[in-house]
């Protein structure tokens, strides 16, 4: 019966067959859910670690490198698991449902600051974050393959993918802008809170059976922190669900492919394609972490303006948000690597604008992270798009088709670039003599200030430099996409 299902709605999708709006609109759904995770990682898990639970910026750094090796294990393992999953509903969207919960309490718990000595909290911190990151694992990859099976058509995966980033940026500005705000108001006294809304008993409510459940929190910040995971976590729940419920999948693997790993992972890395796509992102989510990571600091210890942070962040996702919406018009005209190529190099060069401002410079800050952010922006869909085309050129090289192994791989990608951006923040925290809630050392200014500016516009320009290497142009494209149908057909 899953076999029937998946087969009939192969069937009903052309080359050059469409999507609906309905349907890409719920396949951004998904991506909205896992943003309320990916963008608390990305700005503000760092912070919460060192001015929060209380541990230090080179434990935290080290701690962040080392859980990758978990990652190592799990990411081609899940993209494995996915690709051989048989169901009714396909091979990537039960997935959605299946470990929504989990992940949501896994959230809640990473962000949960137990009454532990130094020790205990490092440990406690890596068993739940590790946690965490599986389960993140387990939905993120089989959501990120999707893409690559419900449409055949490489422009209107690039569609897709704009879709899918404009739910994403959409929740970016929520988490970017509310969460300082929510774990401060979260975190009042109750009298407080009782006297600004009506939502405060039930808070309360939340707080005892958290307390009760998990751990007694030894501060009010702390406790903020965990109801606003708590929040995050039930409305990530109820997107996943919607997303699968609007999604269909039509891609299938070759009739006659059998079950062989170590034949997946030689023809995958025997895509050049692949390989670039993965060294690229890795060094472009590494710049974006690293900044992003250091915004918290820049504006408390640099600026003295802890209030323009959340407003400073939305500016950025409000900047990717006009990019991705503008992408797929321009994809259609342009080569999607040349327009990856000059988005990153350019805005790399924008960045490096951050070291000649002073803490006076609000004006330029701003301009400087609406413009470059823009210009990156139309990255986004293309590269998730550009990591489908390599699953096609997989398949066209070996006979082999396994998407889910491909974006288990890409995501893996990320996460390194996530583990590389945290622990180079943390070693330069720490090497320039960053102490957590005092006032800054020159030194320490200085280091927050180059991880502001060159240091990241370094690692975009070396991502522009590295897609020369990139194979897949346009035209290479729809030859793969002709030559795959008349096989299948």
């Amino acid at each position: 019966m899953a076999g029937q299902d998946l087969g009939s709605a192969q069937a009903n999708d052309s080359v050059g067959g469409r999507l609906s709006f309905g349907e890409k609109a719920g396949y951004a759904l998904g991506d909205a859910a896992s943003n309320f995770y990916w963008k608390t990682f990305e700005f503000f898990i760092i912070f919460f670690y060192t001015d929060v639970f209380g541990i230090s910026a080179a434990a935290v750094g080290t701690m962040m490198l080392l859980t990758r090796v978990v990652d190592a294990v799990a990411d081609p393992i899940m993209g494995a698991i996915a690709d051989r999953t048989r169901t009714r509903w396909g091979h990537f969207r039960p997935y959605l449902i299946w470990f929504s919960l989990p992940l949501a309490a896994a959230g809640v718990l990473t962000f949960t600051t137990p009454n532990l000595g130094q020790g205990g909290k490092v440990i406690y911190a890596y068993i739940t974050y590790c946690l965490l990151m599986v389960l993140y694992t387990a939905v993120n990859i089989p959501y990120s393959a999707l893409m690559g099976v419900m449409t055949s058509n490489s422009k209107e995966r690039t569609s897709l993918a704009s879709f899918r980033f404009v739910g994403a940026f959409s929740v970016a500005v929520l988490v970017q802008y509310c969460t300082p705000s929510l774990a401060q108001w979260f975190g009042m006294a109750a009298p407080l809170r009782h006297q600004h809304s009506f939502l405060a008993h039930p808070v309360e409510w939340v707080h005892w059976f958290l307390s009760k459940a998990f751990l007694t929190l030894p501060s009010d910040l702390a406790r903020g922190w965990q109801l606003t995971m708590v929040l995050y976590g039930t409305l990530a729940v109820i997107l996943l669900f919607l997303c699968f419920l609007t999604t269909r999948e039509r891609v299938a693997p070759p009739v006659d492919q059998n079950e062989d790993f170590k034949g997946d992972l030689k023809a995958l890395f025997a895509s050049r394609a692949f390989v670039v796509m993965i060294v690229v992102s890795v060094v472009m989510i590494t710049s974006f972490v690293l900044k992003g990571s250091i915004s918290a600091y820049y504006f408390k210890y640099f600026v003295h303006r802890n209030d323009l942070l959340g407003p400073f962040l939305v500016s950025n996702a409000l900047a990717f948000l006009a990019a991705v919406m503008l992408a797929p018009p321009l994809a259609r005209r342009f080569d999607k690597k040349a327009m990856f190529m000059t988005a990153i190099g350019v805005g790399g060069a924008i960045i490096a604008g951050f070291w000649f401002a002073r803490p006076g410079d609000i004006a330029l800050m701003f301009g400087l992270q609406i413009l470059s952010s823009f210009i990156i922006g139309f990255n986004s869909p293309l590269l998730w798009a550009m990591f489908a085309d390599t699953a096609d050129d997989a398949e066209w090289r070996s006979g082999r088709r396994n998407t889910g192994l491909v974006f288990a791989s890409a995501i893996f990608g990320t996460k390194i670039g996530l583990a590389f951006g945290a622990w180079v923040t943390g070693l330069l925290l720490t090497g320039f003599g960053y102490v957590a809630n005092v006032e800054q050392t020159s030194r320490s200014l200085l280091g927050i200030r180059l991880s502001m500016s060159f240091f990241p516009a370094a690692l975009l320009v070396l991502a522009a430099l590295l897609m020369k290497f990139y194979p897949l142009n346009d035209q290479m494209m729809i030859r793969i996409e002709k030559d795959i149908q008349e096989r299948k057909s």
